[in-house]
């Protein structure tokens, strides 16, 4: 069946009939479909389609029609209508024509000063707006780029989120945390203090960093390189993990060992083991996972509160 809609009709929802045969039997089929959602879908894959052949033959950013297609990719992503990265039936998937046109973004756009009361700033991309519609509270300080997407009930104290960056909603961005370009940050994540969340828009292919819902992650901690986080893990202060960190877990009479992921409600602080070079032994930085969030300790709980049910004090 196809559907026809003018613009008038985009938000609304329809049902409609249809027949299907089903084992030679003819049976009425109830569909049921909202303008809106289907619009935005059609529309994605044109401009997928569009923004691969301008990846291909950048000569084609000299269209404005091309142009405004870049533009619309990134206001899609502004309004959460497009994620680099979304989890789809329990697995990540990387929409990478979505990073090309952030990249391609940059070249379109002209340098311009952007004035904030007393300060002033001068870039090529826009400043995120209209934050109390949204349900955002923002303390003085606080930047987010046009093109990174923040839910409703998210607090940015004096922070800085990238563009193209998703934050779900009901999140804290504390004091001088900064959330990379790209990065996924879940619903009910507390970024502490200094904490470093990377970025990635090349290569395209490569994983952003993901922080799934309700975790905890300590001051100072730094997670780059598509590191994965599922959800509800701990970061003690001054945990570094990237691609290349080794993550052991502890917890048990036999190490197990993990590279890019903590598993989902883990506890980790920062460790050392020996690695030998040519001029001696000497200490290089690990993760150590020592134990599961109790089932007991609610979802909020403090650092503190998660670290001691393993006597330690981070």
């Amino acid at each position: 069946m196809q559907l026809f809609f003018s613009k008038s009709e985009f938000g609304k929802s329809y049902s409609s009939k249809t027949t299907k045969k089903l084992n030679g039997i003819s049976k009425r089929v109830n569909l049921s479909f909202n303008t809106n959602e289907v619009y935005i879908k059609m529309r994605k894959i044109e401009l997928q389609k569009i923004v691969e052949k301008i990846w291909e033959n950048r000569a084609l950013l000299e269209s404005d029609d091309n142009k405004k297609a870049i533009e619309e990719v990134v206001s899609m992503l502004d309004s959460g209508e497009l994620r680099v990265a979304e989890k789809i039936e329990d697995n990540w998937v990387i929409n990478d024509w979505v990073k090309k046109a952030v990249i391609l973004y940059f070249p379109i756009r002209k340098m311009e000063t952007i004035e904030v009361g007393p300060f002033e700033f001068h870039d090529k991309i826009p400043l995120k707006t209209k934050y109390a519609e949204k349900g955002i509270r923002v303390v003085p300080h606080a930047i987010a780029r046009h093109g990174s997407y923040i839910s409703k009930g998210v607090i940015l104290m004096p922070s800085y989120v990238n563009i193209g960056a998703y934050i779900d909603s009901d999140t804290m961005i504390d004091t001088w945390a900064t959330v990379g370009s790209c990065a996924q940050i879940g619903k009910g994540v507390h970024l502490s203090g200094g904490v470093g969340i990377g970025g990635v828009l090349e290569p395209v292919q490569a994983a952003p960093v993901i922080i799934e819902d309700g975790c905890f992650i300590g001051s100072r901690c730094i997670v780059v390189e598509g590191v994965h986080i599922e959800k509800e893990a701990v970061l003690g202060a001054n945990v570094v993990i990237t691609s290349s960190t080794k993550i052991l877990d502890v917890s048990q009479a036999e190490i197990k060992e993990y590279k890019g992921f903590i598993p989902e409600r883990s506890v980790v602080i920062p460790g050392t083991i020996p690695k030998e070079f040519p001029a001696g032994t000497f200490q290089v930085p690990c993760a150590l996972i020592i134990g599961k969030r109790k089932a007991s300790t609610d979802l909020k709980t403090s650092l503190n509160d998660a670290l001691r049910d393993y006597q330690l004090s981070v």
